[in-house]
């Protein structure tokens, strides 16, 4: 009962999606974590949008639920909407999307929180660390209570430092309604911890009474489900459509007329916004060329009649807001119940920290989300998860996990943030991941699971549920590379349907790398295939890895070069200072970022390959001085 002595193992400092997950994952592995947030009522806040995943987001989704995280059953839970984007694409770039219904959301996450013994929920704003040694020993919150523990996260978001703007007024507050985490910055500082700023903003909510959807494009669900969890039985739940409206040139003249009394053109706002997210004046100044903006209507959930206006996102006056949302078709009578808004807010750039997500600088001090300078739920959820593993792996002095860029979207997500100085917030987006054919969302289970299972969050019983379909998957493809289609009139009768036709008989898994095939088509034509009822993640499998074959071959190829590169271990007292032929600037970098291989090295912004040529001549060098040594 070490709770009553305000004893813990571990503190998370903010409860939003990198917070719930670190707390959680402490939890199950066996910690007591003491999990501080501003709001107990605010608890997996969808601050922004109402949606989980998207591209390359819904990969990590399930990177997260494959290693035992809990985003994804969440997810899964509560949408009221499910679609699958780019389905007609390449495996790589598909991408599921849930429509969440916030407040649902928000209390399923809490649920878990609660019903872990291990947990304790405080609100308070942690204002000072502990630190003895160059190590945590505890924090201090706003009341002057002191916590002690030897591991603390911070999963701060918005709220560190935050200053909300909405036209040229602007006020302290890290998300809409709640007050900033004041204090904690200055204590970072004095421990040497570098400090930056970053801007992200959110658009207005819409009471769905006053929109007129018949002047808007209905986007419905998918009528086939996908889910997130690789958790049998998933909830089949009734789906609400989401619109599709656009700007035109009356919102762009009104936009252009306000440009003075936006604080980021005024400069008022110093952080760097979201590049691949920008404000609707961003995009009319900087795509002027462009008639027109997509803006969909998204509802918040069942039991509001709030509804959130993607592709809005604006820090103009609210009287000028009001004026743009009446200017696009369905909102010319519009209510609008909360104001768009940008907040500025401080950050760490997460140079300082290791691939662990543990600082370089204080032993026991994790980062995860925002606070490492990325934007999105999922970026965040998946930081939190590794900082959460890993504060569990630094108490028990076990090894840390730190995935590979080649094994996980959430190791290129990583290695991003701690090898690059990051000017804007980072989002995970497909093209970051130079092997994104073999890290697809279908076979995150196949990646990580083993993992998931080694660290003690996957069970006996969800681990037989992956065991399975792998069993399923090798059985089948072994049948199609033996079963044959026969080339009768009938067959061709159906082929014909889909532009193919064969003159001989043929091997299914031969006749599944044409294009035009699928394994519905396959179904059509033999009746072993339809009697096997196989499983449709089992054969979305199997199609892929027959259809894709050559081109999955070439990049595990690709990874296995690369990997040469991750043999070359540079140790942690090397002085960059001392090697000759290679720039100061290099230097500078390579002794900023400290990375652990050749690999991580060659990653570095500015690094140059002869810079690495370099340092692979003075490694073997070293290596052979070691043996004659030896």
């Amino acid at each position: 009962m070490d709770y009553l002595n305000n004893k813990f193992d571990v503190i998370v400092v903010g409860a939003g999606h990198a917070g719930c997950e670190a707390a959680i994952s402490c939890a199950r592995l066996g910690a007591k974590v003491l999990l501080c947030t501003l709001n107990v009522d605010n608890i997996a806040l969808m601050p922004c949008n109402p949606a989980i995943g998207g591209p390359a987001k819904s990969t990590l989704v399930r990177e997260i639920d494959a290693l035992g995280g809990v985003m994804g059953e969440a997810a899964d839970a509560t949408y009221i909407q499910m679609k699958m984007l780019n389905s007609s694409k390449g495996p790589a770039v598909r991408a599921l999307r849930a429509q969440s219904d916030k407040k649902q959301y928000m209390t399923y996450m809490r649920d878990i929180i609660e019903s872990n013994e291990n947990i304790f929920l405080r609100q308070a704003c942690i204002t000072d660390l502990l630190v003895k040694d160059r190590r945590i020993v505890g924090a201090v919150d706003e009341f002057g209570i002191e916590y002690s523990a030897q591991a603390v996260i911070l999963t701060t978001g918005t709220s560190l430092s935050g200053k909300i703007f909405v036209g040229l007024k602007s006020y302290s507050a890290g998300r809409l309604g709640e007050k900033a985490a004041i204090g904690l910055s200055d204590s970072l500082k004095s421990l040497g911890i570098n400090i930056k700023k970053l801007k992200t903003g959110t658009p207005p909510r819409v009471d769905k009474r006053t929109i007129d959807y018949s002047k808007m494009t209905i986007q419905p669900g998918d009528e086939e489900l996908h889910f997130y969890s690789f958790k049998p039985g998933r909830p089949v739940r009734a789906q609400y459509p989401c619109y599709l409206t656009r700007t035109n040139e009356e919102t762009h003249a009104v936009i252009k007329a306000n440009l003075d009394k936006s604080p980021m053109f005024q400069g008022l706002i110093q952080g760097v916004g979201p590049r691949y997210c920008p404000s609707i004046e961003d995009k009319v100044v900087r795509f002027s060329e462009n008639p027109s903006h997509h803006i969909f209507i998204e509802p918040e959930g069942l039991g509001t009649y709030e509804v959130y206006i993607q592709g809005f996102s604006s820090s103009l006056p609210a009287d000028v807001q009001v004026k743009m949302l009446r200017t696009l078709p369905g909102l010319e009578n519009a209510h609008v119940i909360k104001p768009a808004y940008a907040v500025e807010y401080d950050y760490v750039p997460a140079v300082q920290t290791m691939h662990s997500l543990m600082s370089k600088d204080i032993k026991g001090l994790f980062f995860g989300g925002q606070i490492n300078g990325t934007s999105g739920y999922e970026e965040a959820a998946a930081q939190g998860l590794i900082a959460g593993i890993n504060a569990f792996n630094y108490l028990n002095n076990s090894e840390m996990l730190e995935l590979s860029r080649s094994s996980s979207y959430i190791g290129t997500l990583i290695d991003d943030l701690v090898t690059k100085d990051i000017d804007d917030p980072y989002r995970m987006l497909t093209s970051r991941s130079e092997y994104r054919l073999l890290l697809r969302q279908d076979n995150a289970d196949t990646r990580l699971t083993p993992i998931g299972k080694k660290i003690g969050l996957i069970d006996e019983a969800q681990f037989k549920v992956f065991t399975d379909k792998q069993e399923a998957i090798e059985r089948e493809l072994l049948r199609i590379k033996d079963a044959k289609i026969s080339a009768c009139e009938e067959v061709n009768s159906i082929l014909s349907k889909y532009n193919e036709h064969i003159e001989r008989g043929i091997k299914i898994a031969e006749l599944l790398k044409r294009p035009n095939i699928d394994y519905k088509v396959i179904k059509e034509i033999d009746s072993v295939t339809t009697s096997l009822n196989i499983p449709s993640d089992v054969s979305e499998q199997v199609e892929i890895l027959v259809k894709y074959d050559g081109y999955l071959k070439r990049q595990e190829f690709q990874v296995e070069q690369a990997g040469k590169l991750d043999k070359y271990k540079i140790p942690e007292d090397i002085d960059y200072t001392k090697i000759d032929h290679i720039s100061s600037e290099t230097k500078d970098k390579l002794n900023k970022i400290r990375p652990k291989t050749l690999a991580q090295a060659s990653r570095i912004g500015g690094v140059k390959p002869a810079d690495i040529s370099i340092l692979m001549v003075m490694l073997e060098r070293h290596q052979i001085a070691r043996k004659v040594l030896q």
